[in-house]
């Protein structure tokens, strides 16, 4: 299936990804890995729920981290996007209504405005226009530890059906920079769009979903993440280490994937490029292409094609298409 023509008018405008809301079985576990391993900042805590922000940014949070209750442990409750202005969310509740998919509205701390909803394969998503603004810290270099995370940069998931997945997503604006073609059926097996400017807001993989394959954090040079592998190895982290580190092929940027001590993978990802222009032709690659994965050829692990988190009331299906890539022996 041809990538579908890029939406530069959609029926409302998101602005970016904004955040991710973990289940977590031990807060103080977890607060140990995004804190004080990865250097995110916490902005808020109890004993339920911790708030965390990147350096660079001023919104209250980009990961919340909850305590889980009745084996939850291990699920992402809801992926979050900013939209424009108010105007823009009501739009966006119109949208979704009249596709007749769920949409409600709830109260969030140091959100304005939010409602959620799912996509047509049961992703939960959350939209909102204002989040409470901090005080800029990008500049307090006593607070950069761990890998240095600035900001959180995308999400990527399990879709059944990466063609329906992408057409839907082309709808609300997200065009497409880079993507894998399965050369024998001629469908897609993954895609990469944005709303930001960079490769990608969100991606998509083929497998078994709806789940969450990764959350990925930009981080300011490959040398943090040198620092990180070191700092995990000699700190109790060394088996949460599941993927390089390496340069990516698609997307061309340097990256290393762990596993938070519930299985959430995170991605820590810096080194891709612009993608602004309303007309840049995406780029197609061959599922059999050993580059596509890793530019320097070597391949990633079953896990990383088979393992992802649940993502909270989602029903997971079957992919669609038997492709296989190259897997690590």
């Amino acid at each position: 299936m041809p990538i579908p023509k890029p939406q530069l008018y959609p029926p409302f405008n998101i602005v970016r990804l904004s955040h991710v809301e973990f289940l977590v079985s031990d807060l103080a576990k977890s607060r140990s890995f995004y804190v004080d391993t990865l250097g995110l900042q916490v902005t808020d805590e109890t004993d339920e729920v911790i708030y965390l922000r990147a350096l660079e940014e001023r919104g209250h949070h980009c990961v919340v981290l909850r305590k889980a209750t009745d084996g939850t442990a291990g699920e992402a409750r809801h992926l979050g996007f900013k939209v424009y202005d108010e105007e823009n969310l009501d739009k966006a509740e119109g949208f979704f209504r009249g596709l007749d998919l769920p949409v409600e509205w709830v109260e969030r701390p140091y959100q304005g405005k939010t409602f959620q909803t799912r996509d047509p394969h049961g992703v939960p998503l959350e939209f909102y226009c204002k989040m409470d603004r901090l005080p800029p810290i990008h500049q307090k270099y006593e607070l950069y530890h761990g890998v240095r995370p600035l900001r959180i940069d995308h999400f990527n998931c399990f879709s059944p059906n990466v063609d329906e997945s992408v057409a839907f997503y082309n709808e609300l604006g997200f065009r497409v920079t880079e993507y894998t073609e399965d050369e024998e059926t001629g469908k897609l097996w993954a895609a990469w769009a944005h709303r930001k400017g960079g490769v990608h807001d969100i991606a998509f993989t083929n497998g078994r979903g709806p789940r969450l394959h990764h959350t990925a954090f930009w981080v300011p040079t490959p040398l943090a993440i040198i620092d990180l592998l070191d700092l995990m190895s000699t700190t109790g982290w060394l088996k949460n280490i599941e993927r390089g580190p390496g340069r990516h092929g698609i997307s061309n940027a340097f990256f290393l994937y762990i596993r938070d001590p519930d299985g959430h993978r995170i991605e820590i990802y810096c080194s891709d490029y612009q993608t602004v222009d309303p007309d840049l032709e995406p780029i197609k690659w061959d599922l059999k292409d050993p580059q596509r994965q890793t530019l320097w050829g070597a391949p990633a692990p079953r896990s990383w094609f088979e393992e992802g988190s649940l993502f909270a009331g989602a029903k997971v299906k079957d992919s669609q298409l038997a492709a296989q890539p190259i897997i690590a022996p």
